[in-house]
């Protein structure tokens, strides 16, 4: 999706006249489009209206995924949680993985936050797995990468190292640059 600002006002309206006219799939599909974009650009407040929105016309895994990103990000932990899970159970049912890993990734960083270090380190541990069985590189780094954050937490430097140290060479293979940074730091 182009995400000039033209365009995205157009799919803005799109949505709404899909939501009015209770076109649920057309919602569907633009919102989650919107969503991504705005998410990028930190439109927290717009993306939880937009998938909101969605929801009225039914369940829909991407706009409780969306909405539980805006909600963690807005500081909603609880109200995130209970978005994440229903996009869980979803991604789950349609055996969606990727999707999953990405959900139970999310999950394991707001328990994070909430200094919930064990119940993150389970999420991760589940997400991990999948995220190898799907090929996802990048999710797979940072999955280690949140490992390591936990682990840190938890007061075991040298087991959060290590998880540094696995999780460099795939952003590097990856091309992730920033990903790579943020690596250093902790790895400093």
């Amino acid at each position: 999706m182009a995400t000039d600002p033209l365009t995205l006002l157009r799919w803005v309206e799109v949505h709404r006249l899909a939501v009015a006219g209770r076109q649920a799939a057309i919602a569907r599909d633009t919102g989650a489009r919107v969503c991504r974009v705005w998410l990028r650009t930190s439109r927290f407040a717009a993306v939880e209206a937009m998938a909101t929105a969605t929801l009225t016309l039914g369940p829909d895994a991407s706009a409780f995924y969306d909405r539980g990103w805006a909600r963690s990000s807005t500081g909603q932990p609880r109200p995130a949680l209970e978005d994440y899970q229903q996009a869980l159970t979803m991604y789950q049912q349609a055996g969606d993985h990727g999707n999953e890993a990405a959900t139970l990734n999310n999950i394991g960083h707001v328990h994070g936050r909430l200094g919930d270090w064990r119940r993150a380190l389970g999420f991760y541990d589940r997400a991990l797995p999948i995220l190898r069985e799907v090929g996802d590189r990048a999710g797979e780094a940072a999955t280690l990468n949140n490992l390591g954050l936990v682990y840190d937490g938890l007061g075991d430097r040298r087991r959060a190292l290590g998880f540094y140290d696995r999780a460099l060479p795939i952003l590097r293979e990856v091309g992730d640059r920033a990903g790579e940074a943020a690596t250093l730091n902790n790895l400093g």
